[in-house]
């Protein structure tokens, strides 16, 4: 009976996911009789086997599609409702979906737009859509307790040299070719979004209090995050602070370390602190 019951399953899913649909599909099945689909799936005078399969077949395109919108609401606005509905059309066919949770059918499209003939109009549309599944991620991402400032200074003097910070493993730092995220605030505030320039820039996107933030970074803080993140100490921290075109480093080192408790964007490792 199990082995039956698969075999119905994945029948009923290639059906399903057809890449031209329910028919041509079926035309492709060696594995029915004579019978046809009529011998597994019931139908009557409103609706045939073949038209109830399709029924589902509908609603397999367009959950994912409304599941992509909500995801990508600022790709969306920018390529337009028709552009959209083709582009998933094809990314589907290129990136079906292979984990249970629909959470993860978006996983691709950044890369998938990379090579899309769409991006014409708007060349930035790759990064935006990375950006935005990026915050889909940060928000789904792992917890970890936030580093507060009681505890930093509760640390010793002579042991700030070795201490490690280290990035919430929540937050992630996007290296764009792009300045996208002018548009994406404009989507997520109702305005008129604008085309943008490029220009190398790295996006830090974090998550505080259930809520996803995501701001460009100076090169100065951008470094100083990356070797954060790679273990650094905080007196190498200091030191790729010191090496930057800044006035001021060690104002410059405080007023960082100031904003990034207040966003809660590191972590208590032990040892004092252990890098990610």
């Amino acid at each position: 009976m199990p082995t039956h019951l698969n075999k119905l399953e994945s029948l009923l899913y290639r059906l399903i996911t057809a890449p031209n649909g329910v028919a041509e599909g079926l035309a492709a099945e060696r594995t029915l009789g004579a019978a046809g689909l009529d011998a597994i799936v019931l139908g009557d005078d409103r609706l045939s086997a073949e038209a109830r399969v399709d029924i589902y077949a509908n609603m397999y395109f367009y959950r994912i599609l409304d599941a992509l919108k909500e995801d990508f609401p600022a790709t969306l606005a920018v390529l337009g409702n028709d552009n959209f509905h083709n582009l998933v059309t094809g990314y589907i066919l290129e990136y079906p979906p292979t984990e249970p949770s629909i959470s993860f059918c978006g996983s691709h499209l950044a890369d998938y737009l990379r090579d899309h003939p769409l991006p014409d109009g708007a060349p930035f549309i790759a990064d935006l859509a990375r950006l935005e599944r990026a915050t889909v991620e940060i928000f789904q991402a792992a917890d970890a307790p936030a580093l507060e400032s009681d505890a930093v200074r509760a640390i010793a003097p002579a042991d700030w040299p070795a201490m490690k910070l280290t990035i919430h493993p929540s937050a992630q730092i996007l290296a764009l070719d792009w300045r996208v995220s002018d548009v994406l605030r404009a989507v997520e505030e109702q305005r008129k979004w604008k085309a943008v320039e490029q220009g190398a820039v790295r996006v830090l996107v974090w998550r505080r209090d259930a809520r996803v933030f995501y701001r460009d970074l100076e090169p100065a803080e951008a470094d100083a995050l990356e070797a954060a993140s790679h273990n650094a100490t905080f007196a190498e921290i200091c030191e790729v602070i010191a090496a930057a075109d800044i006035d001021d480093p060690v104002a410059a080192m405080n007023q960082m370390l100031a904003r990034w408790l207040s966003d809660r964007l590191l972590t208590i490792q032990p040892s004092p602190l252990k890098a990610k």
